[in-house]
Formats: C-alpha cells, sequence, structure tokens
C-alpha cells in the first residue's frame, strides 16, 4: 500500500530534499528511515508503518503497487478525444482500410474487438474478477499474475508497447486506486460483490506477451489472423463495446457471435448464439432491456456471423431467450 494525496489519485508529496533533480529513490534516507516517498517505491505491508501514515490523514486515498502485489490490471478509459492512426488503435493487428469504424469511441471498443478475436467477452464484462467502475466513466479490471510472471505497464496511447488504444495495462514500475478511494472527481467504486481478482485470462496473456508486456519472454506463436473480422468489428461497434446501452450490455456476447464470421462453419455457432440469447433472456427478465431489443440486437449479431440461417438463428434465439427468463439475472449484475 501507499498512501495518495487527499482528493486525488497521486502519491501523497514527497519531502522537499526529494524534489531536487537527480535525486533517486534507491539513495532515499525517507525510505530507510520508514517514511512515504517516491510514490509507489514506498509502497508497504508494515502494518505499523500503515498506522503510522494514515493516522489523522482520514483524506488519504490508498494506491496498490501491482508489481509486488502480484497484480494485472487492465484500466479501459472513456476518453472523448479523436481516434489515431488504425495502426495504433490494436497494435500488431490490422484493421482493413475499408473498415467501417463510426462509432468507435474509446477503450471500452477496443478491447472487446480484442477479445473478440479470441472468441472471448471482454475484460470489461467479467464477472469473476474485481472491477472498479472510475470518476471519469473508466473501468479497472483487476487481474492476478502466475508466479514466475513480470509484466510491464503501458498506455493505450503510446508509440511503443501498448495493448489496445485507450487501454492502460498497470503491472510492474505502477500502482493503481484501491477500491473505495475518494477524489475530488469522484470515487473508485467496486462492481458487483466480486472483490477478489482472478486469475489472468490465457487469451489476454498471450496478447500481453504479443505486445511485448513481460519481461524476458519466449516467442509467441501467432494464432493465424492477419486482420480484424469485419462482423466482429461491426457487432462490437453497434453494442457499444460493453458501455451500459441496451445492447451493451451484450456486447461480449454479441461480438463472440459475431465473430465466428470469421471461423469455419460449425465453429461453436450454435453454442454462443445460445449462451448469448440466455444471457439477453435474463437481462430482459430484471428489466434492463425488452424482449424485442434483445432479439433485434441477437438476430444482428447472428446474420453477420451466418448469412442465409436466419431460421434456424431464431429458433435458437427464442430457445435461449426462454431458458434465461426463468433465470433474471439481479440488478447491478451487468457492469
Amino acid at each position: 500500500m501507499l498512501p495518495l494525496a487527499s482528493g486525488r489519485k497521486t502519491p501523497a508529496g514527497n519531502c522537499a530534499p526529494c524534489r531536487v533533480p537527480g535525486h533517486h529513490h534507491q539513495g532515499c534516507a525517507c525510505l530507510r528511515s520508514g517514511r512515504w516517498c517516491h510514490g509507489f517505491h514506498a509502497a508497504t505491508v508494515d502494518q505499523a508503518l500503515v498506522d503510522r501514515w494514515w493516522s489523522g490523514r482520514e483524506g488519504f486515498g490508498v494506491g496498490i503497487s501491482c508489481g509486488p502485489a502480484g497484480l494485472v490490471v487492465v484500466d479501459v478509459d472513456a476518453h472523448r478525444v479523436a481516434l489515431p492512426g488504425r495502426d495504433r488503435l490494436l497494435p500488431g493487428i490490422v484493421i482493413p482500410e475499408g473498415a467501417d469504424l463510426t462509432g468507435l469511441e474509446n477503450g471500452f471498443h477496443t478491447l472487446a474487438v480484442l477479445a473478440a478475436l479470441h472468441g472471448e467477452a471482454s475484460p470489461a464484462e467479467d464477472t469473476g474478477t474485481l472491477r472498479v467502475r472510475t470518476p471519469s466513466g473508466g473501468l479497472h479490471v483487476w487481474y492476478r499474475a502466475l508466479p514466475g510472471q513480470r509484466w510491464l505497464c503501458s498506455t493505450g496511447s503510446s508509440s511503443g508497447r501498448a495493448l489496445a488504444w485507450q487501454v492502460d495495462v498497470r503491472a510492474y514500475g505502477g500502482y493503481i486506486v484501491a477500491p473505495g478511494t475518494r477524489t475530488a472527481a469522484g470515487d473508485y467504486t467496486p462492481v458487483d460483490s466480486v472483490r477478489e481478482p482472478a486469475p489472468l485470462p490465457g487469451w489476454l496473456a498471450h496478447e500481453l506477451r504479443r505486445t511485448g508486456h513481460l519481461t524476458d519472454p519466449q516467442p509467441v506463436a501467432e494464432p493465424g489472423r492477419a486482420a480484424v473480422p469485419q462482423r466482429a468489428l461491426a457487432a462490437v461497434l453497434r453494442a457499444g463495446g460493453g458501455r451500459r446501452t441496451v445492447a451493451g450490455l451484450l456486447a461480449g456476447p454479441l461480438a463472440e457471435v459475431a465473430a465466428c464470421g470469421a471461423l469455419a462453419r460449425g465453429a461453436g455457432f450454435s453454442e454462443r448464439l445460445n449462451r448469448a440469447a440466455y444471457t439477453a433472456g435474463g437481462l430482459a427478465a430484471a428489466g434492463y432491456l425488452t424482449e424485442a431489443e434483445a432479439v433485434r440486437a441477437l438476430t444482428e449479431a447472428a446474420g453477420l456471423a451466418r448469412p442465409g440461417q436466419e431460421r434456424r438463428a431464431a429458433a435458437i434465439i427464442r430457445s435461449g431467450l426462454r431458458a434465461g427468463a426463468r433465470r433474471p439475472l439481479m440488478r447491478g449484475t451487468p457492469g
């Protein structure tokens, strides 16, 4: 843990001598004497130090040094800024010039497209791990690294190491704001009831290795793709990339269905469509969206993946919706 300045997400200020240019944390007397200094380099699990640092400073927030804590946190941003070049949206993955990017606005979109390439739901929709809503409308998705893995930080806008545009990675060399911290901009609020980080998903570990986030990595074999499937991209953009819109509640499952358009016939299409319809049925039964809205979104995703199979898709959708409606999702479940 490390103290964050009252009302801010930055570490509490260093003492004056430590602000002199050229001063380095490795030679700092503050750390040796048990005073916080140099941001995440001062992080500690010493309870006596923690008690002393926060004593009488109730306004201090809490930061976690990700590397020593064994954390890899995916920081999804939702800033309203201009799109970069296509080569910067998903570094190392080609997005054809003909692909329509209308509606692509933020990290929720790019992360959902990256996940769809692996047939996975976006980490922003991962209900099995700790997720924290940020005051700016972004999301922190916390994962636990496997022993022996030393992952590195990055920013999504970097021209060097980056996972996706507007998706930062917090690991060694960085810290993350702990849930419950209050800043002038708002609170860092946990989503749902999960409070523990889950293990880093294999597909995401693969992408982090591919994009240079692992120290001393072994060569990474590419999964045999050269470009973003247009169907997956279109479905994610129309769904809102996992944001809290009607179709956005289904962005992950819809992207999985649409991604089948880049795969061979029979490659899990029925199972994925049924799973998406089941989820939609639960959401509709809980009042998050209407059945008509669910049918429209599911039908569009199915049509993108398997054009000409409308009757088959409609039967799967009806069956999945009926089954899901018997298990309404509780309020607060969607992230």
